[in-house]
Formats: C-alpha cells, structure tokens, sequence
C-alpha cells in the first residue's frame, strides 16, 4: 500500500477529490477505448465511412493514440500535450460521428436519437479532454 502512495505522490496530482475523479476517469475511458480498438476491430470498421482510406489502419492509429494519450495524461510532464493530442484525436475522429448521423439506414440497429447524440457527446469528451491541459490540473504550470 506504501508504494500506492509514492506512485500517487510521483503523479503530481491536482488537488480536490473532482479532478482526480476527472484526471483518471478520462485515463481509464480512453485506454479502454483504445485497447477496444484492437480486441474488437470490426466494429470500428463497420462505422468506418467508406470514403475515408487505410479502415484497418486508422482504427489501429487511433487506437493506439487513444491509449497513449490515457497513459500521458497520468504523467505530469505529458498531461498537458496528451490532452491536447486527445482533443487533436477527437477532431479527427469526428466524421465517424457525422457519417453515422448522415446514414442511419447503414446503422439499423442503432436509434436514430443515439446517432446524433454522439454527436453532442463528442464535444462533452472534448471539454473533457480539454479541461486537463488547464493549469488548475497542472500545478507546476502555475
């Protein structure tokens, strides 16, 4: 349990309960997403708008960055540009989210009022992605 601790101290965490809250919910959210990326690819494949090249590339690429920028926003020195690059790889997964809205007939399963309601949450996770690389969650940046 002491070792919990010292790793805990060596992150440098912002102060107040809600932020740590903030700071590893986004963690844990986008390193799961990201290794999701590579346990269950045929789902992002099959929401992949054809007109988008390299489908099995970029849903690994992203994937890859998802957990990288999870990880970084643990790491002081990182949490800032990895928020940044989350916020970076939120833009540019976007399209998914419009082509899903635009072509609900390829996504009979899915309720419409849920297609574009992913729309709205994606900029929820942007804010969220955003709101780490705020000085009030880097202290030494004050």
């Amino acid at each position: 349990m002491k070792y919990l601790y010292k790793f805990l101290n060596v992150l440098k965490l912002p102060s107040g309960l809600w932020k740590k809250v903030v700071l590893f919910g986004l963690a844990i959210f986008f390193i799961n997403v990201g290794i999701d990326h590579f346990i269950n690819p045929d789902f992002y494949l099959s929401i992949m708008p054809p007109a988008l090249p390299l489908h099995l590339e970029a849903v690994y690429i992203s994937g890859f960055f998802e957990v990288l920028g999870g990880v970084g926003v643990l790491i002081p020195r990182l949490r800032k540009i990895a928020g940044w690059g989350l916020v970076a790889l939120l833009v540019a997964v976007y399209p998914v989210n419009i082509y899903m809205a635009l072509t609900p007939q390829t996504f009979p399963d899915t309720p419409l009022g849920a297609l574009y309601f992913r729309l709205v949450l994606q900029f929820v996770f942007f804010y969220w992605a955003f709101s780490v690389t705020r000085p009030t969650f880097n202290p030494t940046d004050s």
